[in-house]
């Protein structure tokens, strides 16, 4: 049996759509219809929890409305690492964009950064009591005003922890003096010079290096980063500090978003808030799974003592601080919910 050029091809073409699941091509003539076809990016890779319940909504979102909007998932800083990513999103060349609002997001919108106060949550029930209430409700008024479109509900990264090469921190003592890895960003270096330590703004593709040098001591990220930038390879201790909180506001291109019509507008946010619920579970499990797999890695961990965090930060005026920084309404809506924390 023999098959010309045009007939291998095509039979290699079938071959793949029944390869990929897409036999009778519906995926195809789904795309070829599709009035909107959108991009989200974000920084985080593919596996994560955050892009497979994107990955979700959007397969929903495409379904529910019989293949006329299409959002198609960038992860893994596939279009540029998040200032670019955030400068095509403000300029229409990215629809939509997942963001930290304690990070790039505040240089636009600096008091999104007020989930990011140090200490200031005790665990999960009190972030999203706050964020899916009255504080979540003003930050996402002032986003709006900045020109962007945010959706209700924002998204989980985790608390953050320590983890060093020294010694376990127990105490606040623990960490006088000790050099740590911070982002860039001021919230991070106000939190750690007062307690003492000696933080350092280093780009995180610097920090694997930098810790195997011994450039900085230690750094503080969520347990999945830990995991899969491998920091337990060059880091002996994790500290379960939870000393910030970190999340993702599901962010949109005002034009983008208004050509959609309303009622496909009311689609794509049922999908996306329904799935950041289920992603906000995921992660938790995520770092209950990991703290046991990161053991089995070499990795101690331990348990500090947080009140003697908060009770230094509150003695050195650091929450004085923040509550100045951030105003006078905006600490009321926080402590609504945290208590009291000057």
């Amino acid at each position: 049996m023999t098959l010309n050029r045009r007939g291998f091809l095509a039979a290699g073409a079938g071959a793949a759509v029944m390869a990929t699941g897409w036999a009778g091509a519906p995926w195809i003539r789904r795309a070829e219809a599709a009035e909107f076809t959108y991009k989200v990016g974000t920084d985080l890779p593919a596996s994560h929890p955050l892009n497979v319940r994107i990955q979700q909504a959007t397969d929903a979102i495409r379904t529910q409305t019989d293949g006329r909007v299409d959002i198609r998932v960038f992860p893994n800083n596939q279009l540029g690492g998040d200032p670019d990513m955030f400068a095509q999103l403000r300029a229409g060349a990215l629809e939509f964009f997942t963001l930290s609002g304690a990070n790039a997001l505040s240089q636009l919108v600096p008091k999104t950064a007020i989930s990011g106060v140090g200490f200031a949550f005790k665990d999960d029930s009190q972030v999203f009591a706050a964020l899916d209430g009255e504080l979540g409700a003003y930050l996402r008024k002032l986003i709006e005003n900045a020109g962007l479109v945010v959706q209700e509900k924002i998204w989980n990264n985790g608390f953050r922890q320590i983890t060093n090469s020294v010694r376990p921190i127990r105490s606040p003592a623990d960490l006088q003096g000790m050099k740590i890895r911070v982002p860039p960003g001021q919230l991070w270096v106000a939190l750690f010079r007062a307690l003492s330590a000696s933080p350092a703004s280093i780009s995180f593709n610097e920090v694997y290096s930098s810790l195997q040098t011994k450039v900085v001591d230690g750094q503080e990220n969520a347990l999945a980063v830990v995991d899969t930038a491998k920091l337990y390879e060059v880091q002996k201790y994790c500290s379960m500090t939870s000393h910030m909180w970190d999340g993702f506001w599901f962010l949109g291109n005002r034009a983008a978003w208004e050509r959609l019509p309303a009622s496909l507008r009311d689609v794509v946010s049922k999908n996306l808030d329904a799935y950041a619920l289920k992603q906000r579970a995921d992660v938790a499990q995520l770092n209950a799974s990991l703290q046991k797999s990161l053991e089995a890695k070499g990795l101690a961990f331990n348990q500090p003592d947080l009140n003697a965090f908060r009770e230094l930060l509150r003695k050195s005026g650091y929450y004085t601080d923040m509550q100045r920084e951030f105003g006078d309404e905006e600490w009321a809506l926080l402590e609504k919910v945290t208590g009291k924390l000057t």
